[in-house]
């Protein structure tokens, strides 16, 4: 074989292998970027930290009984979803006025339960008393129980939870 012969086969092959090189990268390129892409993004998406929940027609709360409430708020931070069970009372004085109080006790987070034939809300672990209108009446708790933001829209009542 000449020389000419083989350095033409040694082009011809190093050619071949830029070309490969160069196929297999943009192939890689291709499909990595949308891959890479889909890995990264539940990492970089943001929750609103407050946002208002629905608690259910404003017709279904009777006047002047608070009535508990439940709601699940699901958050998702990255790839972790967490389901949070929440409790409230609704307690409407009039017609579109209402105060939604959380069913947590200020004390030590147990939750409280309304005595219609005492009209307060008991916290059942250290007998903490609560007013209608969440203000503490007796027992250990240090603060009155906590008022959610609510609103009215289309005879829907909304409350404002923020963490």
């Amino acid at each position: 074989m000449s020389k000419t012969s083989q350095s033409s086969q040694s082009s011809r092959r190093e050619f071949m292998k830029m070309v490969t090189l160069l196929v297999g990268g943009v192939i890689g390129t291709v499909l990595g970027l949308p891959l890479i892409s889909y890995l990264l993004s539940p990492g970089l998406k943001m929750q609103n930290e407050d946002e208002w929940i629905s608690l259910g027609a404003l017709e279904d709360y009777p006047i002047d009984t608070p009535c508990p409430s439940n709601y699940t708020r699901t958050r998702v931070n990255g790839w972790e979803r967490t389901a949070t069970y929440y409790g409230a009372y609704v307690s409407r004085k009039s017609g579109n006025e209402l105060a939604v109080l959380s069913d947590v006790c200020t004390h030590l987070g147990c939750r409280v339960f309304w005595r219609s034939d005492i009209q307060q809300y008991v916290c059942p672990c250290h007998d903490g008393h609560f007013g209608e209108d969440g203000e503490v009446l007796s027992g250990p708790p240090p603060r009155p129980l906590d008022q959610y933001e609510s609103k009215i829209n289309d005879g829907i009542i909304l409350v404002r939870v923020s963490e």
